[in-house]
């Protein structure tokens, strides 16, 4: 295992990442979404994105990055999304995203959340890409 920054806490979370209750993959998934930038943790968080045993998981994971305000977090939950085959879990990162509060006009930080979309509209991650281009296009809809 790789060994990160901020001691013990990540390798922590990771391993519980593979627990078999749904309630400690989830805590995993909310203490490793501050480390989403991170590789190795990234990887882990499109697992935990991907939960198909229980979409619990998949939120409390999604609600997480998308608390982080930034591009990271969004282009991990846009990842899951565009790779979604478990029609509940797409369901549910939809339902994250659409829940984001950024969304709102006149909300802090929504000319952020579209200048993120926009910037990912041209990721190198052709699933980011689409959904970013995606949720642009109903955005801008009239």
């Amino acid at each position: 295992m790789t060994s990160f920054a901020g001691g013990g806490e990540l390798p922590t979370a990771v391993r519980d990442a593979d627990s078999p209750s749904w309630a400690v993959r989830a805590a995993a998934g909310r203490r490793l979404a501050a480390a989403a930038e991170v590789p190795e943790i990234a990887e882990v968080l499109q697992r935990l994105l991907l939960d198909a045993y229980d979409t619990g998981v998949v939120q409390e994971t999604a609600e997480a990055l998308l608390q982080r305000r930034d591009m990271w977090g969004l282009r991990a939950v846009l990842a899951a999304l565009a790779r979604a085959v478990d029609l509940s879990v797409a369901d549910q990162l939809a339902a994250e995203v659409d829940c984001d509060p950024r969304w709102l006009s006149g909300e802090p930080g929504g000319n952020e959340f579209f200048q993120q979309l926009r910037v990912l509209a041209t990721d190198t991650d052709e699933g980011v890409c689409e959904e970013a281009q995606r949720l642009l296009a109903r955005l801008s809809a009239p």
